[in-house]
């Protein structure tokens, strides 16, 4: 009997994205399109074809965990929906075996005006499971999500960390045979994340099937045991989970260096400042190389939707390695220099002295806020290399991954005696 509960067969999903252009015709041309569109011409509709999956083939056996990744934009979670069954895919087959349990997007899956017991309800009646099974797997779902004190409380009141908590217990507690997990559980505290790797381990352990997607790589290689490495919605690689994030950090590390950043769409906030380059620099050494324990820069570009000066503006930059793991951040709240009354567009600088990292490649997530809110956040804005030492033969010395990321600045002293 075949232990298959996945299979996938040139799976492709197409979306057609509609939009509005503004031309300037002639007279003789605005008659004629009115008398055949019966609509002014100054505003022509468009349409574009875009294929978020194509030809994706790849099978799932019982007990597996296997680790989906790629950039943003490369067809992860259109994936996982087709799989959740939420959409259809446009072309190509799904085969699936068991009841599928998943954790998307924030605020999918629950009912906002429902409270959370009506909800963990819901779902589990949604996989098949009577009343009474629910009842059983209750306590433990409580317990596991840490929000007891609200569960009788709507959803729609829940912060996005509740909500991931009671949702994820939910998910993993009902036994559905295959379960599936987004990059959501980045939503959650450092601890919870924590125990829920180690609650899809034990999962899988039970005989059933994990699919997770994260941009955290060193989550990706404790959890899973395959990898899937998608690209512009095709995919890369299929094998062992080592392997996979070798050949995805290989290729995938040039693109990080594209300083234009105007036209990328995987950026969220309201859009009201934004964005439009980075450049990493340090006093010696122009572009992506940055010595260690050398001076260095980040450089922001940025532009705003009107030409009005901006009252203030918050920044913030998120540095993490090539595993996706945070190693450190800097902001202007933290060092109390945010910028006021800045003109529409120009650049923000923060300056680094003696940058602490060892050799490696580094990626730079960029978050603007103003007095409302988030602006702009973009988390592979950009990327630049450590290489070699800059001041003295110190740098050089920690070569190696295993002495961690950071050379913390620090002395040493000898004592013949210490006082008690």
């Amino acid at each position: 009997m075949s232990l298959q509960v996945v299979a996938v067969e040139n799976l492709g999903k197409q979306y057609i994205i509609h939009g509005q252009q503004q031309t300037f015709t002639t007279l003789r041309e605005s008659i004629m399109n009115s008398i055949q569109y019966f609509r002014p011409s100054s505003h022509r509709q468009w349409q574009e074809k875009f294929w978020a999956l194509r030809g994706v083939s790849f099978k799932v056996e019982r007990g597996e965990i296997l680790g989906i990744i790629g950039r943003n934009g490369a067809g992860k979670s259109t994936l996982l929906k087709i799989l959740s069954r939420i959409t259809t895919p446009t072309e190509g087959q799904v085969t699936i075996h068991g009841r599928v349990g998943s954790l998307l997007e924030v605020g999918t899956g629950f009912h906002r005006e429902l409270t959370g017991r009506e909800n963990v309800f819901l779902s589990g009646s949604i996989l098949g499971l009577r009343k009474k099974e629910i009842d059983e797997k209750f306590e433990d779902i409580l317990k596991f999500a840490e929000i007891e004190r609200f569960i009788d409380t709507q959803a729609k009141y829940y912060s996005s960390g509740m909500y991931v908590r009671l949702a994820f217990a939910v998910a993993a507690h009902l036994e559905p045979e295959i379960l599936i997990i987004d990059e959501v559980l980045a939503v959650g505290d450092l601890s919870f994340q924590k125990k829920c790797l180690g609650k899809m381990n034990d999962v899988a352990k039970g005989g059933r099937t994990v699919l997770f997607v994260s941009h955290n790589m060193a989550a990706v290689r404790q959890l899973c045991t395959n990898g899937l490495v998608l690209d512009a919605g095709t995919v890369n690689y299929s094998g062992d989970v080592d392997n996979a994030i070798d050949f995805y950090l290989k290729n995938s590390s040039q693109p990080f260096q594209a300083s234009d950043l105007r036209y990328r769409k995987d950026r969220s906030g309201s859009g009201s400042v934004c964005v439009n380059s980075f450049r990493a620099r340090d006093s010696q050494y122009l572009g992506n190389e940055i010595r260690s324990m050398s001076d260095m820069d980040f450089i922001i570009g940025y532009n705003s939707k009107n030409s009005q000066s901006i009252t203030r503006l918050y920044v913030g930059l998120i540095i993490t390695n090539d595993l996706g793991v945070p190693i450190f951040s800097v902001s202007t709240a933290v060092s109390g220099s945010d910028f006021y009354n800045l003109p529409p567009q120009g650049y923000v600088i923060c300056h680094i002295p003696k940058i602490p990292l060892i050799p490696g490649r580094y990626q730079v997530g960029i978050k603007l806020m103003d007095i409302h809110g988030l602006c702009d956040y973009i988390t592979e804005a950009g990327s630049f290399d450590i290489i070699g030492c800059g001041d003295g033969e110190i740098a050089s010395y920690f070569s190696s991954s295993s002495w961690g990321s950071v050379i913390m600045p620090h002395s040493w002293s000898l004592e013949n005696k210490i006082d008690t």
